[in-house]
């Protein structure tokens, strides 16, 4: 195997995480829980085949095919693989990642027209939620818990095993990666963190990257507020997003992947100083186009 192959990592007897590295553009994490009966799988991935690459480890661990699926949220990274799972499956979501993934379609097709995705069907949840919603897998209690507002997305899910002490946050937090929030909110983002501290976890299991620990979140917020004040600064002086990021010095943050992630993060924190409503539709030229520019002129690259 070599260092960038998708592993399976045990974290409690009954839990699996499914770690994509280096967790860059559309590489993100999946995850399972079983009691030996009956299994509940928490995202997919962003193409047919690392969808089956998937669901072939799952196999290989022992358990049975998922009867559940859970969508942290609608980002095709995410759900692209939905279709493999079933019929057998049953896919789960916020209310919102079902109208959020309806509404985009095949996303990452129009923004990675050059990516083999293979065949997808857009699958969105079949069972929604609004607030909370518990799952049994056997006698094993997964709670899933919308953060209360919009943070990486208006329908994101937080999937916490309270027995097992993990938590699966989709794409609430990054470990190594800069987080990402022009389709979310800066604010909502911040109180989200809030709800994930509050659940106690030690196992913290994010969107992309490696497995990490409840530290995440601290680093997550070191982040954020930094954007920011940034954002704060140059909206004042009447700069655009990009005059603002190219300016900025971003010190510690300059070792996270996806630096290019400023300028679209800046312009959610310009929308929100604007006073527009969290999650309010951004223009997607625009930001692509920006981090392209951060980029050296080079798009930013899906890494499926």
């Amino acid at each position: 195997m070599s260092v960038s192959d998708p592993y399976t990592v045990q974290l409690a007897p009954e839990v699996h995480a499914y770690v994509q590295p280096d967790g860059g553009w559309c590489l993100n994490n999946a995850g399972f829980v079983s009691d030996g009966e009956s299994t509940l799988l928490v995202d997919t991935a962003a193409t047919e085949r690392r969808a089956r690459a998937l669901r072939e480890a799952l196999v290989a661990t022992g358990v049975p095919l998922p009867r559940t699926l859970v969508n942290t949220h609608h980002h095709g990274d995410h759900t692209y693989g939905n279709g493999v799972f079933l019929p057998e499956a049953v896919v789960i979501g916020h209310d919102s990642c079902r109208s959020e993934q309806l509404a985009a379609g095949h996303q990452l097709h129009l923004v990675w027209p050059g990516t083999d995705f293979g065949d997808i069907s857009i699958i969105a949840p079949t069972v929604t939620y609004n607030d909370r919603l518990t799952v049994h897998v056997g006698d094993i209690e997964v709670r899933l818990i919308h953060p209360g507002c919009v943070a990486h997305t208006p329908g994101d899910t937080i999937v916490h095993l309270p027995r097992q002490r993990v938590v699966f946050t989709g794409d609430l937090i990054f470990e190594g990666g800069t987080p990402f929030i022009p389709m979310g909110s800066l604010s909502g983002s911040l109180r989200a963190l809030d709800v994930l501290r509050s659940l106690d976890a030690t196992t913290v299991v994010p969107g992309h990257g490696p497995v990490t620990d409840p530290s995440a979140y601290d680093a997550t917020e070191r982040y954020l507020r930094y954007v920011a004040e940034l954002a704060g600064q140059g909206h004042a002086k009447g700069l655009t997003p990009l005059e603002t990021a190219r300016q900025a010095d971003l010190g510690v943050f300059a070792e996270l992947r996806e630096a290019e992630r400023l300028v679209a993060n800046v312009h959610r924190a310009y929308a929100e100083l604007d006073g527009l409503p969290e999650g309010s539709p951004l223009d997607p030229v625009a930001v692509f186009g920006d981090m392209a520019a951060m980029n050296g002129g080079v798009p930013v690259a899906c890494h499926a």
